[in-house]
């Protein structure tokens, strides 16, 4: 089982305009609302690569039919702490005109007290069935940036590997726990390191100093330029590949649930960088917010090339 912890779900509304307006009258030509946040994201789309995968985090009342039913069409299995409200909202403008889209994201409810030590208790007890625990996404007010920390250090001793894919003080200190793979993309590891990188080796090394801190596995999400992984003494290098780009959103949770799959099978790191690679292609290969076809990504992984640096 493969488990993604989703602390502050949202609801995608893109609204599309023709031409986009700043300070003027914007009359949205489409609409529509998806239940989405990254930790939704990765659940969805390892059940979509034939994994068991369940999310469990916060729901609130007045959203949750629109999350449910996402979760349920896509047979993902689910377990939240219910609270009172409505989830928050990201806006998405699309301009036709430009190709470029503008977002406004809300940073959430705030949780109480009470409702952390809940958490808590939750993932420690998905844990003990879990192969894999991801913990991905931001943090609703209220929660302490160290949180992360705190449910990596709650399920130690449990039998599930933990995968962090998050940024700044939520990144920095889930580190101090030690989980099995952090997912940064350049940006993240240099605002880490304090460094600006600019070649696949000058980010290798900047990467590997988390190997030498006793994270296990690090994968660096590069964007147009591919990505790299490292595993012990091993680094490897996959340049994107050459597809029609019809949406980037959810590529990096895309590539999180591709690299937990391999991992799952306890396949060799190159096979499972390739399952990683092939599985953000297949998305950013996908129009708006559909899952991932499995018959696109088995197509794909054929197509990943992988060079050892």
């Amino acid at each position: 089982m493969i488990t993604s912890i989703s602390l502050n779900p949202s609801i995608d509304r893109t609204m599309t305009v023709e031409s986009f307006t700043p300070g003027g009258l914007n009359r949205v030509v489409a609409s529509s609302d998806v239940a989405a946040g990254k930790g939704i994201n990765v659940a969805l789309t390892v059940s979509a690569l034939g994994l068991d995968s369940e999310c469990i985090g916060y729901m609130y009342r007045d959203s949750a039919s629109l999350f449910e039913k996402r979760l349920m069409v896509n047979s993902t299995a689910y377990d939240f702490i219910w609270c009172e409200g409505t989830a928050r909202t990201n806006i998405k403008v699309f301009d036709r005109s430009q190709g470029v889209v503008t977002e406004l994201n809300e940073s959430g409810r705030t949780v109480e007290s009470e409702q952390l030590e809940r958490m808590v208790e939750l993932v420690t007890r998905h844990a003990e069935n879990s192969d894999f625990l991801v913990l991905t996404g931001s943090l609703p007010p209220g929660c302490p940036d160290d949180f992360y920390r705190t449910l990596i250090h709650a399920v130690d001793g449990l039998g599930c590997r933990c995968v962090l894919d998050a940024d700044g003080d939520r990144l920095k200190y889930g580190l101090e726990a030690r989980p099995f793979m952090i997912k940064p993309n350049r940006y993240e590891l240099e605002m880490m390191t304090g460094s600006h990188l600019e070649s696949v080796q000058e980010i290798r090394d900047a990467a590997r100093q988390y190997i030498d801190m006793g994270v296990e596995v690090v994968a660096v999400s590069l964007g147009a330029e591919g990505a790299l992984i490292l595993e012990g003494d091993e680094a490897l290098y996959a340049p994107r590949l050459n597809i029609e780009v019809k949406s980037t959103v959810g590529a990096g949770d895309s590539m999180v649930a591709g690299l937990v799959a391999g991992f799952m099978a306890e396949n060799e790191l190159e096979d499972t960088f390739r399952m990683g690679m092939a599985c953000a292609t297949a998305r950013c290969m996908t129009e708006g917010y559909r899952i991932v076809d499995r018959t696109v990504y088995k197509a794909l992984m054929d197509m990943v090339t992988i060079e050892r640096i």
